[in-house]
């Protein structure tokens, strides 16, 4: 699901160069916390990147992916420890069975529609066991973050044969309510063209996340600006939540 650019399978391939853990900042924020949980499911886990990590670093407990990617999933189940499902939230009909359920790479924010996110944050509550933890991020629209979307902020990255590859973003403007949407342009070795991807991400406000959280039974436990744990502010680049249910 991660902002669903890399669905294709010759995108999906780039993502963890992309998205490399030590550029990221969520990963280690969420990583003691599947750590500390017997049972863990990740929501659009993408490659499974983090789930990889924590089965590397020694948890023992049950790890499971979900992600409608297939591509996505491929790169994941080069690790066949874990538990790997190709589909997403309205299909999984889990039950109680999770310490922890967890939502990174803003995953949350491809949740669009008032109706798809009742749905899955009803569904995360059926799969949270009764003292389980939801985690995850979605990034604040009061810091405007899409503004940096440019092609003037293109990022490049090497593979390990030295190749580089270039991802840049153009959004549509302007920008109405509470959707960005937007197009990520890839070009690297042994193209012929460069390739492209559309996406949509909603942008909600503490305020409206608090309202669908309590509709699904889920109440707020902790809530950060930053992945330092700062307060939420005006500024603050995140809305970083822990939930349970009650």
């Amino acid at each position: 699901m991660v902002d669903r650019l890399f669905a294709a399978p010759e995108l999906a391939a780039l993502y963890d160069l992309f998205c490399a853990w030590d550029t990221r900042d969520d990963l280690g924020f969420y990583l003691p916390m599947v750590m500390a949980a017997g049972s863990v499911l990740d929501v659009g886990c993408g490659t499974g990147m983090l789930l990889r990590r924590a089965r590397q670093e020694g948890h023992a407990g049950r790890l499971c992916g979900l992600d409608p990617a297939a591509a996505m999933l491929a790169v994941a189940r080069e690790r066949r420890d874990i538990e790997w499902i190709e589909g997403d939230l309205s299909t999984a009909g889990f039950d109680r069975e999770f310490d922890l359920i967890v939502m990174t790479g803003h995953a949350f924010q491809v949740l669009t529609d008032d109706a798809e996110l009742r749905d899955g944050l009803a569904a995360i509550a059926d799969a949270l066991a009764g003292n389980g933890r939801f985690a995850f991020e979605t990034r604040n629209p009061a810091a405007r973050g899409w503004e940096k979307w440019t092609p003037a902020n293109a990022v490049e990255v090497a593979d390990p044969a030295g190749g580089t590859w270039r991802q840049s973003h153009q959004v549509d403007l302007p920008v109405m309510g509470d959707l960005v949407s937007f197009t990520a342009t890839y070009t690297g070795p042994g193209w012929d063209q460069p390739r492209s991807s559309r996406s949509t991400l909603r942008f909600l406000g503490a305020g409206a996340l608090d309202g669908f959280l309590s509709a699904a039974g889920l109440r707020v436990e902790a809530r950060y600006g930053d992945w330092d744990r700062g307060p939420l502010a005006d500024v603050s680049p995140e809305i970083i939540t822990i939930a349970r249910p009650g």
